[in-house]
C-alpha cells in the first residue's frame, strides 16, 4: 500500500519524444516552474493548473501511441500526465515521460498539490 497522498508532488521527467516542439523557454517552465494538481484530473490523466508551456509548431501531430507516465500538452498549454486509463493514442505532442516509479504518487495526488518536474536523462 502506498502512504497518503503526498504534500508535494515531484515528478521526474525525461523529455521527448516531441521536445522539440516546444520553445526552449517552455522546457525551461516545465522544470522550474511549480504547478498545482488541478480538480479536474482523474485516472485518465493527472491534470495540471499553473504556466502554459508555449509551442514551436502550431500544428498537431498525428495520433500515436501513448505510454503510462507520457505528458502531453494540449493547447491551451497545461501539461496532462497520463495515468492508469489512459489512451492508447493522442493527438497532441508529448513533452516528455514522468518516471513508473513516480506515477503511484502522482495518481494519489489531491487537487491543489503543488506540482514540479525535475529533468532526468
Amino acid at each position: 500500500p502506498w502512504p497518503g497522498p503526498p504534500r508535494e508532488l515531484v515528478l521526474r521527467v525525461r523529455l521527448g519524444p516531441r521536445e522539440d516542439w516546444f520553445t526552449a523557454a517552455a522546457l525551461r517552465t516545465l522544470t522550474t516552474r511549480a504547478y498545482r494538481v488541478s480538480p479536474t484530473g482523474n485516472r485518465i490523466g493527472l491534470r495540471l493548473d499553473g504556466p502554459a508551456l508555449e509551442r514551436a509548431r502550431h500544428d498537431e501531430p498525428a495520433s500515436e501511441g501513448m505510454v503510462l507516465g507520457a505528458v502531453q500538452v494540449p493547447p491551451d498549454g497545461r501539461p496532462v500526465v497520463f495515468l492508469a486509463d489512459h489512451p492508447t493514442t493522442g493527438g497532441y505532442p508529448v513533452v516528455g515521460v514522468v518516471r513508473e516509479a513516480d506515477l503511484g504518487a502522482a495518481a494519489q495526488a489531491v487537487p491543489g498539490t503543488p506540482v514540479r518536474f525535475v529533468r532526468v536523462r
